[in-house]
């Protein structure tokens, strides 16, 4: 790795120490515009749309980011103490039931409402219509990124690396 790769990692998690939610949060919010940049290049848009593509950033920075603190922060003091493929298995579910439907469904609401500002009833159906569809599709990809995440990843990494993946996703 480069030194200046290096000092900016060293810095990076001296922030993560000292300040978690507020790092976490611009972490989430940085990723979060770099894959709608990305996305919207490989859509083949000629001009970026900036509005849309801040409005993604501030759902990672003021929503994502967060949540995922505050969700392995909770996950870790109901299993507090507790190890293991059981454990993990049971983070995973308790997950994938409760705040996988939960933010897929909001995700869904801010960028019809927010980003795209279609009325409400237009968002409301086009929820009733995908939400099953996207909520299926995920229960088949994240599952695997919980275990390997509550697995192999240390707490103050967890939404980094979900950031990432999501950012890829």
């Amino acid at each position: 790795m480069s030194d200046i790769a290096q000092e900016a990692w060293r810095k990076y998690l001296i922030q993560l120490q000292v300040h978690p939610l507020r790092t976490k949060a611009i972490t989430a919010g940085c990723l979060a515009g770099c894959s709608d940049l990305i996305a919207q290049k490989i859509s083949g848009v000629k001009r970026i749309q900036l509005r849309r593509l801040l409005l993604i950033m501030l759902y990672g920075f003021a929503y994502s980011g967060p949540f995922g603190h505050f969700l392995h922060k909770v996950m870790d003091i109901i299993f507090r103490g507790k190890k293991g493929s059981k454990t993990v298995a049971k983070k995973v579910l308790l997950e994938q039931m409760t705040s996988s439907p939960w933010n897929n469904f909001f995700f869904m609401m801010y960028y019809g409402l927010v980003v795209e500002g279609r009325p409400w009833g237009s968002v409301r159906s086009k929820v009733r219509k995908d939400y099953p569809s996207v909520q299926l599709t995920a229960w088949r990809f994240w599952p695997i990124v919980g275990w390997i995440n509550y697995q192999y990843m240390p707490l103050q990494f967890r939404v980094l690396f979900h950031s990432f993946v999501a950012s890829c996703w």
